[in-house]
């Protein structure tokens, strides 16, 4: 399920507010410290190819557009 869909049902159950408060409890999304689902993309907002070297923060497509800027050279 993800977190588009927890928010749909749990519009559903406004009438019901013991019944909301069981289903938030259980199917709401886990609040991520670590690994690949809590990094996103400082520039577009992609969630997983996160170039972390550097403390970058980019994903590999905004990498390959910035690299330039960034004082990176392709090396062929």
């Amino acid at each position: 399920m993800t977190a588009k869909d927890y928010k749909k049902a749990f519009t559903q159950l406004n009438s019901k507010p013991v019944k909301a408060a069981k289903y938030e409890k259980h199917n709401a999304p886990k609040k991520r410290t670590t690994g690949k689902a809590k990094m996103i993309c400082r520039n577009c907002g992609r969630r997983g190819t996160i170039v972390g070297q550097y403390k970058i923060g980019l994903c590999r497509q905004c990498f390959r557009e910035k690299a330039k800027d960034l004082g990176f050279k392709k090396y062929s």
